[in-house]
Formats: C-alpha cells, sequence, structure tokens
C-alpha cells in the first residue's frame, strides 16, 4: 500500500532560511573596483614618448582591468551566496589571547631603531633591530643575534647604496663602510 499523496512522509522545513547579505565581500569588490578605475584612469594620464611603442602604460591599464574585473566577478559570486571559507590548515588557537608583553617589546625595539637610525646609521640600527626582533620573539642567543643581525645590516646597506645607488646613512660608521 503506497502513502497518501497528501501526506508529508518526512518532516521539511516550512520556511526557507533567507541567505544573510556578505557586506564585506560586496565592500572588497567596491574597493577593487574603485582602485582598478582608478589605475585605469592614472595610467591613461602618463605621457608616453613617441618612440616607445608600448610605454609605460600597458602594466597600469592591464593590473587596472584585472581589478576590476576581478570586483565585478567578485559581486557576481557574492549575489550568487558564494561565502569565503575560513582556512582549516592554520593551527591557530582563537581563542589564546595576544602575547602583550611580546608585542610591547617588538614596539619598543623598532623605536629605539627609529630614534637611533639616523645617529648610528643603517648598519648598527639594523644590527640592534634583528637583535632586539629576535630577543622580544624568544630568542636567548643574544651574541649570535647581534652577529646576524650586524651581517644582514651591513650586507643589506651596500646591497642599497652600491647595487641600487640609494643612499642609506652610515652614521657613526662613516668613513668605515
Amino acid at each position: 500500500m503506497s502513502p497518501d499523496p497528501g501526506t508529508r512522509t518526512e518532516e521539511t522545513p516550512a520556511t526557507p532560511a533567507s541567505p544573510r547579505v556578505d557586506a564585506a565581500q560586496y565592500g572588497l569588490a567596491a574597493v577593487l573596483l574603485v582602485v582598478g578605475a582608478y589605475t585605469v584612469y592614472d595610467a591613461a594620464t602618463l605621457e608616453v614618448g613617441f618612440a616607445d611603442p608600448v610605454g609605460p602604460r600597458i602594466f597600469p591599464f592591464v593590473i587596472g582591468a584585472g581589478l576590476a574585473v576581478t570586483s565585478v566577478l567578485l559581486a557576481v559570486a557574492t549575489a550568487r551566496g558564494s561565502r569565503p571559507e575560513p582556512e582549516a590548515g592554520e593551527d591557530v588557537d582563537v581563542t589564546t589571547p595576544a602575547d602583550w608583553p611580546t608585542v610591547v617589546k617588538l614596539v619598543g625595539v623598532i623605536l629605539l631603531t627609529i630614534a637611533t637610525v639616523s645617529w648610528l646609521g643603517w648598519a648598527l640600527a639594523g644590527a640592534i633591530l634583528f637583535a632586539g626582533a629576535a630577543w622580544a620573539l624568544g630568542s636567548r642567543t643574544v651574541i649570535r643575534d647581534v652577529l646576524v643581525g650586524l651581517v644582514l645590516a651591513v650586507a643589506s646597506w651596500y646591497g642599497f647604496v652600491v647595487g641600487l645607488g640609494i643612499p642609506l646613512t652610515p652614521g657613526v660608521l662613516d668613513g668605515i663602510l
């Protein structure tokens, strides 16, 4: 014997839940559209020399158009109900509070670097920055951190000054570097 077609055999919800509007995705799409449109506008105002067939416009046009197309695709996907999923690959416990002592130490090291870079120069201030950041994040090998920081800071100083031609202050090491 078959069930009567007028009777319901399983429970179904009376009203479907209306999907929530994801304003953040629409906001991101709007920002992408504005940045893309401005990039295209700015590229259009660049002056191109007569001997350069490609000129400096092509890359900003491509990037601006890509941003605009991405914004439209994001808005359409959002309107169709696409929702972002949280990343499952991170091993982060979001219930753990921030480690404020470490944050304060890092801010202090950065402020010390800002305060001393013009006097000490990049090579020494960079070494202090590296060693201080390593200390703030838990390293207890101070001598090694200072040596590694000094090597990295001097190498980056030479990279900027010699390799790129961007002058960085040598500070107290003027004449030595």
